[in-house]
C-alpha cells in the first residue's frame, strides 16, 4: 500500500498589514494581479494524490483542493494546504493563508474577510464567479478551524 504524501501547510510569510502595504505600492490593477499571481506561485507544492473529491472545495469554478492541519509544533493553531488549477485563485489562496494560517479557531471565526479584501481593493476587482469561490474557500477554512 502506498503512503499518501503529507502536504506542507501554508505559512503566513508576512502580516496582513504588510500585504496591504505591498498592494498599495502598485498604481495599476494589472500590476496588482501580477503580484497576486506571484504570491500564488510561492505556495508550497500540493501533493497530486490529495487532489481528490474528498478535499475539493465546492462552489469554485476553478478546481480547488484544501487540506486542514496545524503549523508545525503548534497544535492549538490552524493552518491549511491548498492548490488550484487557476493562477489568480492560487493567489487568493495565498492571501487567505496570510489571513488565517497560524491563527486560533476563535481568531479565525472573528476575521472579517470582506473588510480585508476591501482593504486590498480586491472586492471590486475579482469576478463574481471568483468571489463565489472565495466565499466557498472561506467557509471551508472556518468549518475546518471550528472542528480542529
Amino acid at each position: 500500500m502506498n503512503a499518501v504524501a503529507q502536504p506542507t501547510m501554508i505559512k503566513a510569510e508576512m502580516s496582513f498589514a504588510e500585504l496591504a502595504d505591498n498592494f498599495a505600492l502598485f498604481d495599476e490593477w494589472d500590476d496588482r494581479y501580477s503580484y497576486l499571481i506571484d504570491l500564488g506561485r510561492k505556495l508550497p507544492a500540493f501533493p497530486k494524490d490529495l487532489q481528490t473529491e474528498v478535499y475539493k472545495v465546492r462552489g469554485c469554478m476553478s478546481q480547488v483542493w484544501m487540506v486542514p492541519g496545524h503549523p508545525t509544533g503548534e497544535p492549538g493553531k490552524f493552518a491549511f494546504a491548498a492548490d488550484s488549477d487557476a493562477l489568480i485563485v492560487k493567489g487568493l489562496i495565498a492571501v487567505l493563508g496570510i489571513l488565517f494560517s497560524g491563527q486560533t479557531p476563535e481568531a479565525i471565526a472573528a476575521i472579517d474577510v470582506e473588510k480585508a479584501f476591501h482593504t486590498l481593493g480586491l472586492d471590486q476587482h475579482i469576478s463574481p464567479s471568483r468571489r463565489n469561490g472565495l466565499v466557498s474557500m472561506v467557509e471551508k477554512i472556518k468549518s475546518y478551524a471550528k472542528t480542529a
